[in-house]
């Protein structure tokens, strides 16, 4: 398989998956402003699980662009991460629907942290594939960058679990609000050099 061929794959399910969180949104019982704010909790969620997808994307899109060689463990892990990101729209209803419920956010975060943890093992597999490359823990992402990321998203999903539950969705919202300056400033730094 080619590289061209997996890279294609993976941006036409992540479109369907991110196609699918807008067809999971509640609709409005009364189309009224009042009714539209009463479903402030599923456009939060929404705009959170589209937005991480989104930067996933363009994370995939900067860091496949130097990519020589794929190989069969790329592909494998490749389908794992489309795997855990094909149970966002769900993840992401349930939570909507359930959103101060701990179970709710938890199952959200845990899908959150399965498909970071399957990204890091897509990059290291590129890494070792293409010695040229040298790959962080993801991608061109600095590895502190992704210690902190995971630190955050753990701390939450405790949080979630003990004192707070939309705690996990707010992490994710800072996990891409953090992470898109982070690639800002390493994606200027890179070309002024």
């Amino acid at each position: 398989m080619s590289k061209e061929r997996l890279v294609a794959f993976t941006d036409a399910v992540l479109a369907i998956v991110i196609t699918i969180l807008v067809l999971e949104l509640d609709k409005p019982t009364q189309v009224t402003w009042a009714g539209i704010f009463a479903l402030r909790e599923n456009y939060f969620a929404y705009t959170t699980s589209f937005f991480w997808i989104g930067l996933m994307w363009l994370s995939h899109h900067n860091g496949w662009q130097e990519v020589k060689k794929i190989n069969s463990s790329i592909v494998i892990l490749s389908l794992v991460m489309l795997f855990f990101t094909s149970f966002f729209p769900y993840t992401t209803s349930i939570m909507a629907s359930h959103f101060n419920n701990s179970v709710a956010q938890a199952l959200y975060g845990i899908n959150v942290i399965l498909v970071t943890f399957s990204n890091i093992a897509i990059s290291q597999a590129l890494n070792h594939a293409n010695r040229h490359l040298h790959f962080g823990l993801l991608f061109t992402t600095p590895n502190w960058v992704m210690i902190l990321n995971l630190l955050l998203k753990f701390i939450g999903l405790i949080i979630t679990l003990t004192i707070y539950p939309p705690m996990m969705t707010w992490v994710v919202m800072f996990d891409v609000a953090f992470l898109s300056v982070i690639m800002w400033i390493t994606r200027n730094n890179d070309q002024t050099i």
